[in-house]
């Protein structure tokens, strides 16, 4: 498996001119990636990537994710294409099923999302790699659509997606997966198997991955138990793979925070980048081994908190060399 490529996330809570700040950052510190993430009703992930592409002349910038019935199909592929055309190879496109509850407050949910993600995805590629695209699906319809000019390195489409059939399904028709919420790497393991494309050296495959450096491994675990304790109350498939999903959630329901607080630290190693350098190495080295080629840490909300993450992917890249 080649060299795992490193970034960070744009989390939606940040302002939108702050991106330019991060991306030139990220570049300058080596990095190779920046996601933009788009969630209802947040910034828009393409006005986002386009201004860290303007300000950038070698970090690839990822978009994570678009709903895939937010946008006409058409629609989705000429912005991905003028921004393919931008910066050639530069790009990188995930497309999701949406947050349902967000697709019902606009007017979108599809009655099977499954279908409506397989069909937009399958129509963007073909739109992105030139073809003349006719369709009468059940979610989109086109007639004749060509991009005129489609980008001459059209961009990775990846989907960002938890469920077997949806991983199934982007096994099919996708280049690669994008995955979140814990996502360890027995998880990332399991969902790469799941698509069929263990094998596929081709397939790319991105983990967000929640990030916490500090120079004492227990002052991360304090500052993390919150946000452990709380991902313990969603249906999350990358809490449900950890190792020691049942022990952590006794834990919880008879400690509280204090007592994920305390947890071993090599439990820790599957919930993300959180302790001391040792630790968030080993989580990486980890991440690679499982079938991980894009490691984006999610940074603090906050510009304050993001600028300190800057530091600490500085210094992993650093370490990591």
């Amino acid at each position: 498996m080649s060299e795992m490529r490193l970034g960070l996330c744009f989390p939606r809570e940040l302002p939108a001119s702050f991106v330019r700040e991060v991306s030139q950052r990220l570049e300058v510190d080596g990095l190779d990636q920046l996601w933009v993430i788009e969630d209802c009703f947040f910034t828009t992930a393409p006005s986002l990537a386009a201004t860290a592409l303007a300000h950038t002349e070698r970090l690839h910038v990822g978009i994570g994710i678009l709903p895939a019935v937010a946008r006409n199909p058409a629609i989705t592929a000429m912005e991905l294409g003028t921004l393919a055309q931008l910066a050639p190879g530069r790009l990188l496109a995930g497309i999701g099923h949406g947050v349902q509850e967000w697709m019902e407050q606009i007017g979108a949910r599809p009655s099977s999302p499954l279908t409506a993600l397989d069909e937009v995805v399958t129509t963007v590629r073909r739109l992105l790699h030139g073809d003349t695209v006719s369709v009468d699906g059940r979610y989109v319809q086109l007639a004749d659509v060509t991009l005129d000019p489609p980008p001459e390195i059209a961009p990775p489409i990846l989907t960002g997606v938890r469920g077997p059939k949806s991983l199934e399904l982007t096994g099919r028709i996708a280049d690669g997966l994008i995955l979140a919420d814990c996502a360890g790497p027995t998880h990332t393991r399991s969902s790469i198997e799941q698509t069929g494309r263990a094998d596929d050296d081709t397939f790319r495959t991105c983990v967000f991955s929640a990030l916490c450096l500090t120079e004492d491994r227990s002052d991360a675990h304090r500052l993390m138990a919150p946000f452990i304790a709380a991902q313990l109350a969603a249906p999350w498939p990358g809490i449900d793979d950890h190792p020691h999903a049942a022990e952590i959630r006794e834990r919880h329901a008879h400690g509280g925070v204090d007592a994920i607080a305390t947890m071993p630290a090599d439990w820790w190693l599957e919930l993300g980048a959180i302790g001391n350098l040792d630790d968030v190495l080993l989580h990486a080295a980890a991440m690679h081994d499982a079938g991980t080629t894009e490691l984006a840490f999610f940074p603090g909300p906050t510009v304050e908190l993001t600028r300190g993450d800057l530091d600490a992917v500085a210094q992993i890249r650093s370490a990591m060399r």
